[in-house]
Formats: structure tokens, C-alpha cells, sequence
């Protein structure tokens, strides 16, 4: 909801935005237009007044999105080659151009932009009840051209990334077919459809950690990747899973690199999680664990990462320990190349490598998500045999080092409450409503939530969480720069963040806010941390949609928010063909957070809550995520959501 003074400032935004449309405006239509053609006009200037007022609200992304709409509604008109349409149209072309710029200003990936001609081929006018052709957007007189995947996008990755990504699979990523690269490595997606910013293709050539080689790419190849994206990431060939060539004769489809992930079974007498991360973790991090270019090509990030091996092949050989490439480096007995770890590291103890050896004997299973990176299986590992007074001490430690790293302008205070310790430079009286609003919105998502006898007071956390109590927005956006090494949302006031050790939420707040501001802020990011911690294996999705539901239902959402959601919830709904798209995490940012609120509110529902309850309760006992779902919901999320996308649809 927009405060009054935002309010008048959009309006006076979009005063001028009347104004020059004045002439693009129902009652100014030509008499010779039919009905038919000025709905469809009025549903153009209708896009692009939702996309000036987002961008002019800081919502760069979404109103990005609704322009390229505009400029396609308004492309598939002009194609209909009727001059009379044209005309009137010819009128908001500046308009279309201004925003352009204005959101190029502010960072967007804008595809190309020109004026729009009318084909001299094309002056007929079509008949009223005649159905629109296809917009070609590859024509002369188009509004912008789409990027080629197979002749553009597809001879880029051959020529800049082939011999590591499509040749080979360095570090677990194909880049060797459309399919293969939307799919991504194991450690997630890297292409986002229509969010530039969030792909990781983009950043990792633009901070040029890849191509290896530092140099990075020429201009014009990531101007086209990041209009590629902007457009959609579509793939414009007959097969997603034929190899990039290129440009000219297509290959044989590229077959997909099977995984041999073994779970452990329970007798095995040395365990993954706790006793073989940790130990990768600690002497391996930095070469091929989080490092900025891998040693080899040898990526252990993720488990099903470390089983495919680097450059050299297989490092491990399920059954023989002894064989094993990672032991034999490990004693410094390989035929080729230097003792691991390198770089002046110690070696490891003959304890330390015959346990690793012992686990590739057992037949080197996990007993953990292999797609999860071994540094969260490690600390999962630390903290479900840590104490609640262990965790609490630990959460003690990072947050005083966060709160540092924040840069905070004065020395920060805390109060301590049954679950919360709120640390901050607001007053003591501030911090003291922040913890009293904290624990009486923490009650009422224990009673979505119920803990178990073990899991009261402290222990419904297993631990106390952290408030970060941030008093100006800078403090706030600095804090998620150099604590989560991320930007934020413009329109974000709190956020949560849980790791499987520390649980904190991040709110702005200082002492001219009125309680009932702070307690409305704090609703969503306390109940969506009430449900995440239940168990490690929580999706984001599940805790902040429930958490943003929660909050709009405590908060009494008027019509305007909920109608909001509602169309933000259905745009997403149409991007994602089915339940894989969204839980696989394709959609933007913002349409799974969106979609999220909107699946929440569902399962806040008078005739889901019983379900949503039982769910919640068999995570509490320990059981995992989608075992819970099924006990609650009696179907699979991937169903639910299936059949929550084809609801909205309708």
C-alpha cells in the first residue's frame, strides 16, 4: 500500500503521463477506428500506465516485464497494417522511448528499441471480426528484434564457454544444449528467464570469474545474452536437447550425464554428513569448494559435484577406498600431480584419510540431499548434535560479528526475550516493543506450528533467534550487502534468513516508529522463521508464503493489496507451464514470491488449515519435507501446486 505522500508523487508522475496521452485516449480515437481496435489500443496505454507507475515506484523488474508486454500488444496492432491504427499509436511512441530510457536508468536489460514503420505491403485494413496474425518480431518494422537462441546465443557459448561447458562439463555445468543449460549444475539455476540481474550466467562473465581466462567477453556477446534473457530465454530450434553448433548444421541431441547417488542405508559405521563433509570442507574450501575458479576442474560443491569429478576423471570409486583418486591425492601416492591439499596446507592425519577411505569402502553413500553444497550439509550436521544453549551461543558470536560488518552509527543495545535476542541502536523502550510484538506474533504462529513438548521457550528455535534492529534504510541495504552479500528489494522493510544454524530476521526500525508500524512489519518475517526452523529441509517458497499470508490476514489486507496479489500471482501462474517451473526456481524473484503469498493464503483457507496443521506438525516430529506435505495434504507439493496453477489459470 502506498503512503499518501508516495501516493502524490505517483500521481503527479502519471498526471504527466496523461497528459501526453492525451491524444491516445478513448474519446480522442479516429471516428474511422472500429470498437475492436480501440480496446485493443485502450489495453496498450492500460500496460504501459501499470509499467510507468511500477517503474517510478522502484519496481524496475515488473515494469521491464509490462513494457515488453506493451511493446508486443502494441507490435501485433501495428502488424494488423491498417494506417488508422498506426496513426493513433504513432502518438505514444515517445512515450514508449522515454520509458524505455527511464528504465534503462535504472539498470534494466532492455531489449533494442525503434520507432516502429508501417510495411508499405501492409496498408489494408484489416476486417473487424478478422483474428490477429502473429507478431514476427524478427521483421525490419518491428519494435525490437528477438535475440536467436540457435544463431546468436547458441555460437556465443560455443565460442566463449565450449571447451569447459560444452565440449566437457566443468564443474557439473553442460552449456552443451538449450536443455542442459535451463536446467543448470546441481548447485541451481543460472538462467532466469526476464531477470537479468539474477541469472548467474550474466553475473559470473560481467565479474569475470568466468571465462577463466579473466579477460571476459566482448560487449556485444553480453549485450545479446542479456537480451536474450530479457526477452524471455527463449529457444527458437526444433529440439532443446540438440547440441549448439555454430550456427549451421545441428548435431545429435546431447544425452544427459547419468548421477550414480547412492543413500545411505543406516549400518554404515562412518556417516557423510557428519563425519566426511566437515573434513572436505575445512581442507578443501577455496580451490574446490566456494572457489572463484576451480583447480582441475574439479568442483566439490555439492555431492553429485564431487562424484562426477574434475578434468582427470572420477575421484572416487565406490568400494575401493585405497583406489580411490581423492585418497591416493590425499597421501600423495598418485601417479600425476602434487599432494592434496595443496598450496601449503597441512595433509591430512592418517585417521583423517583412512575415514575417508572407510566411507568409499561402505560405497560412498550419502545421508543427505546431494544437490544441497557440502558446506550446509556440514553445518546441518554441527547443529543437530549442538544443544539449544550451543546454538544460542554460536548465533550469539555471528551476530555480534554481522552487526560490525553493518557498520552500525552508534554502540548497539539488546534485549533478551523467551526467543528473540533484539540487538540494535534504538532505545531500550523501542527494542523492548520489538521483542514484545516478536514473542505475541511468535504465539500465534506456534499455533500454526504447534512444538513438541522438547521444543518450547527457548527450545522452539532451538536457540534464540537474532532481531538485527537496523535504524535508517541505508543501515538496512548495507547490512544485506556485506552480511548476505546481496541487494535487496526497494520496497522490502524486514526480511528472515535461516541456514540450519543461524536464524535471524533484519528490520528497519528506530524510535519515531509507532509500535503498531513495528508490529505490523514484523509479522511475516517472524512467522515465516517460526515455520522454516521447524526442519532444515523447508523450502524457501513454504515459509515466506506462508509467512506473507500470515501478514496479510493479521495486517486486514484491503482490496487493493489483495487484488494485487492476485494479478501478480496470475502473471506468474501463466509463466509457469506447470508445478516444475516454480518450485524448480525458473520463475523471477518476484513472480515466486508473489505465487508463494498467493499458494499461502490457500493454505491458510478455512478448508486447507486442518492439512497445512498435520503437515507442520510431522516437521516439527522430524519427518522430512515432503513425506509431511503428503501426511497433511494426502498429494505431493508438486500436485498441489499443479493444481493451485491450473485454479488461478482459469
Amino acid at each position: 500500500m502506498l503512503s499518501s505522500r508516495r501516493f502524490a508523487g505517483l500521481s503527479l508522475a502519471l498526471m504527466s503521463l496523461a497528459l501526453s496521452t492525451v491524444m491516445f485516449t478513448s474519446s480522442a480515437f479516429s471516428l474511422e477506428l472500429s470498437r475492436r481496435e480501440r480496446s485493443i489500443i485502450a489495453a496498450v496505454i492500460k500496460t504501459l500506465e501499470r509499467a510507468s507507475e511500477l517503474q517510478f515506484t522502484g519496481n524496475t523488474k515488473e515494469a521491464t516485464e509490462l513494457w515488453i508486454k506493451a511493446a508486443g500488444q502494441m507490435q501485433k496492432v501495428i502488424d494488423q497494417g491498417n494506417p488508422d491504427v498506426y496513426e493513433e499509436l504513432s502518438k505514444g511512441f515517445g512515450l514508449f522511448g522515454r520509458l524505455h530510457a527511464r528504465l534503462e536508468l535504472d539498470g534494466a536489460s532492455m531489449p533494442p528499441y525503434h520507432e516502429p514503420g508501417l510495411s508499405s505491403d501492409a496498408m489494408v485494413k484489416q476486417d473487424e471480426d478478422k483474428p490477429m496474425e502473429p507478431t514476427n518480431p524478427g521483421e525490419p518494422n518491428s519494435i525490437f528484434s528477438l535475440v536467436s537462441f540457435t544463431k546468436e546465443v547458441g555460437p556465443i557459448l560455443l565460442n566463449r564457454c565450449g571447451r569447459c561447458h560444452v565440449n566437457r562439463s566443468s564443474g557439473g555445468f553442460s552449456a552443451a544444449s538449450y536443455a542442459s543449460l535451463m536446467k543448470g549444475p546441481p548447485a541451481g539455476v543460472v538462467v532466469f528467464a526476464r531477470d537479468v540481474a539474477s541469472s548467474v550466467l550474466i553475473e559470473t562473465i560481467e565479474s569475470r570469474e568466468m571465462p577463466p581466462n579473466g579477460n571476459g567477453i566482448p560487449a556485444e556477446d553480453l549485450k545479446k545474452l542479456k537480451d536474450w534473457i530479457a526477452q524471455g530465454a527463449n529457444f527458437d530450434g526444433e529440439d532443446p536437447n540438440q547440441r549448439i553448433t555454430a550456427g549451421e548444421q545441428a548435431a545429435a541431441p546431447m544425452p544427459e550425464t547419468e548421477l550414480m547417488v547412492v543413500k545411505a542405508t543406516g549400518r554404515e559405521s562412518v556417516s557423510f554428513s557428519r563425519d566426511i563433509a566437515p573434513l572436505l570442507v575445512e581442507n578443501c574450501n577455496g580451490c574446490h569448494i566456494n572457489a572463484m575458479q576451480t583447480r582441475g576442474g574439479l568442483n566439490m560443491d555439492t555431492f553429485a559435484q564431487l562424484l562426477r569429478g574434475g578434468d582427470s576423471g572420477a575421484i572416487i570409486t565406490p568400494g575401493k577406498g585405497e583406489e580411490s583418486l581423492l585418497v591416493k591425492k590425499l597421501r600423495g601416492t598418485a601417479a600425476e600431480g602434487v599432494q592434496m591439499p595443496a598450496g601449503g596446507r597441512p595433509a591430512l592425519s592418517d585417521d583423517s584419510i583412512a575415514l575417508i577411505s572407510k566411507w568409499i569402502d561402505e560405497g560412498a553413500t550419502i545421508d543427505a540431499d546431494e544437490r544441497a553444497p557440502l558446506e550446509r550439509i556440514s553445518r546441518l550436521a554441527w547443529a543437530a548434535a549442538a544443544s539449544a544453549e550451543e546454538l544460542t551461543a554460536r548465533r550469539r558470536e555471528i551476530a555480534d560479528k554481522n552487526i560490525r560488518l553493518a557498520n552500525a552509527t552508534a554502540a548497539p543495545e539488546e534485549v533478551i526475550t523467551d526467543h528473540f535476542r533484539i540487538v540494535g541502536t534504538a532505545s531500550q523502550a523501542t527494542l523492548e516493543i520489538i521483542g514484545r510484538e516478536s514473542e505475541k506474533h511468535l504465539a500465534a504462529a506456534q499455533k500454526l506450528a504447534k512444538p513438541s513438548g522438547e521444543r518450547k521457550g527457548e527450545n522452539f528455535f532451538r536457540g534464540r533467534a537474532t532481531i538485527f534492529v537496523l535504524p535508517r534504510r541505508y543501515d538496512y541495504s548495507e547490512f544485506s550487502k556485506m552480511v548476505e552479500s546481496r541487494a535487496i528489494p526497494g520496497n522490502w522493510s524486514a526480511h528472515w534468513r535461516y541456514d540450519g544454524i543461524d536464524a535471524y530476521i533484519a528490520m528497519v526500525a528506530n524510535d519515531s516508529a509507532e509500535p503498531d508500524e513495528i508490529s505490523s512489519t514484523l509479522v511475516a518475517p517472524v512467522t515465516s522463521l517460526a515455520i522454516a526452523t521447524r526442519n532444515p529441509g523447508v523450502p524457501r517458497w513454504f515459509a515466506w508464503g506462508l509467512g506473507n499470508a500470515q501478514a496479510m490476514n493479521m495486517n486486514a489486507a484491503d482490496s487493493d493489496d489483495k487484488e494485487r496479489l492476485q494479478l501478480l500471482a496470475s502473471q506468474a501462474a501463466a509463466e509457469a507451464n506447470n508445478a516444475k517451473v516454480f518450485l524448480g526456481n525458473r520463475l523471477t524473484p518476484e513472480q515466486t514470491d508473489s505465487l508463494s503469498t498467493a499458494i499461502g493464503m490457500a493454505m491458510l483457507d478455512r478448508s486447507k488449515r486442518r492439512g497445512l496443521e498435520a503437515a507442520l506438525r510431522q516437521l516439527t516430529d522430524g519427518l522430512s519435507f515432503e513425506q509431511s506435505f503428503q501426511v497433511g495434504f494426502k498429494q505431493t507439493p508438486e500436485q498441489f501446486v499443479d493444481a493451485f496453477l491450473k485454479y488461478v489459470r482459469r
